[in-house]
């Protein structure tokens, strides 16, 4: 079993958990919508991505009466 040989200080251990700070994300405007969505996704409100639909929404998608 492993066991450390010698004491970790509070200024090593702290240097080493320096890095796993958490980064704030950088959302941008939707060029189609104007929302607010993440880097290089798909936006989430009007399914654009680079200025093409990606994915349609649920608003446009018609059901059969049958189907469902």
């Amino acid at each position: 079993m492993a066991v450390p040989q010698n004491r970790v200080t509070k200024s090593r251990r702290n240097m080493r958990r320096s890095h796993d700070a958490l980064v704030a994300s950088n959302p941008s405007d939707c060029p189609n919508c104007g929302e607010l969505k993440r880097p290089h996704h798909v936006c989430g409100a009007c399914g654009h991505y680079d200025a093409r639909e990606v994915v349609s929404t649920a608003t446009e998608v018609d059901l059969d009466e049958d189907a469902a």
